[in-house]
């Protein structure tokens, strides 16, 4: 088992977008030697040309110790931490290919936000069901912008696992003068803290396209955050956690902030364009697209209601106008808030 007297490093970085490249910056910048994997070799050759990820991360040079690389077996050689920052739709496959490879006393650290289509498992959990339960795995999830993370901008972030000593050295290894970590045992908390406020922030773009007002925005944020918590209770987390960091403030930033892919998503699905019109023009992934109907499912399996999320699964389907959505919501019978 890893102790706090062993460093996490070097460390492999799977998953070359925006966010995984951002945690590559920042754990070079660390001095850590870190391999940034990366499934498409024109988009490594190009980092490794201009020592930026112009694609995903423009105008960030790569330190020396990141080397990009498409060659999965090279990023995971000796590797003593793997943060997979692989969208949650091919996270198992990624790992599946590459178990063997991964050393037991290796700690691997989840940095993807959604839920698995059809198994309804969050990412630690298909972590663990394709390289084994014996592993250390943690979660990174948090209120988290990849390019204020670069800018060494004030972040913090919470890191889950079930071993205290694990949560411990993830703490250590991350830490910067610009980013903290807070520690919680609640990985069932946090994970869905993280999975499900990209559907509400799909909402609140809608609502903020709509122009219904602050009050309204204010009001979803404070439903959808009560709809999160009642779901994260029935699987097994704890109520508190969704009121810190991986549920209050992740929530918050992306129903609000100008870089959030969700809520630019819900923007233009207010303004009257169709799902697949607004994927095509993306580069980036919204996970909130496919973690709608898992979270729809995962609420029937616990008997939980989740009006917002039901509503945003009719509009991406193409079943509800967006304004009728909102409108629907409105109209739902009053009760007591708690």
């Amino acid at each position: 088992m890893t102790t706090l007297l062993e460093p996490l490093q070097p460390v492999a970085v799977l998953g070359s977008g925006g966010w995984g490249t951002a945690l590559a910056v920042h754990l070079g910048r660390l001095g850590k030697p870190v391999w940034l994997w990366g499934r498409n070799q024109s988009l490594v050759t190009k980092m490794v040309t201009n020592q930026e990820n112009r694609l995903y991360l423009p105008g960030v040079e790569l330190p020396e110790l990141v080397r990009p690389t498409h060659v999965l077996e090279k990023a995971l050689d000796g590797a003593r931490c793997v943060v997979c920052a692989v969208p949650s739709h091919g996270t198992r496959d990624v790992l599946r290919s590459v178990a063997s490879r991964i050393d037991e006393d290796t700690v691997i650290v989840s940095a993807a936000k959604g839920l698995e289509v059809g198994t309804l498992l969050r990412m630690t959990q298909v972590i663990e069901e394709e390289v084994g339960s014996s592993h250390e795995v943690a979660v990174l999830s948090g209120p988290s912008f990849s390019k204020e993370l670069v800018a060494e901008l004030p972040t913090a972030v919470c890191v889950a696992g079930r071993s205290e000593l694990t949560v411990q050295a993830v703490q250590q290894e991350f830490r910067s003068h610009s980013f903290r970590l807070y520690g919680t045992d609640d990985v069932v908390g946090v994970e869905i803290g993280g999975a499900m406020k990209n559907v509400i922030a799909i909402a609140a773009g809608v609502v903020e396209s709509l122009e219904l007002g602050q009050n309204a925005l204010s009001a979803l944020i404070t439903r959808g955050l009560a709809e999160i918590s009642r779901l994260a209770e029935a699987a097994g987390g704890r109520r508190e956690t969704l009121s810190g960091l991986s549920g209050l403030g992740d929530l918050v930033l992306t129903c609000t902030g100008a870089l959030s892919r969700n809520r630019s998503l819900g923007l233009e699905l207010g303004r009257g364009h169709q799902l697949n019109e607004v994927l095509d023009g993306m580069k980036t992934v919204a996970e909130g697209v496919r973690t709608t109907g898992a979270a729809i499912e995962l609420g029937k399996r616990y008997g939980v209601e989740l009006p917002i999320t039901a509503q945003m699964a009719d509009v991406l389907a193409g079943l509800r106008p967006p304004r009728a959505a909102v409108e629907e919501l409105m109209l739902r019978r009053q009760r007591s808030e708690c």
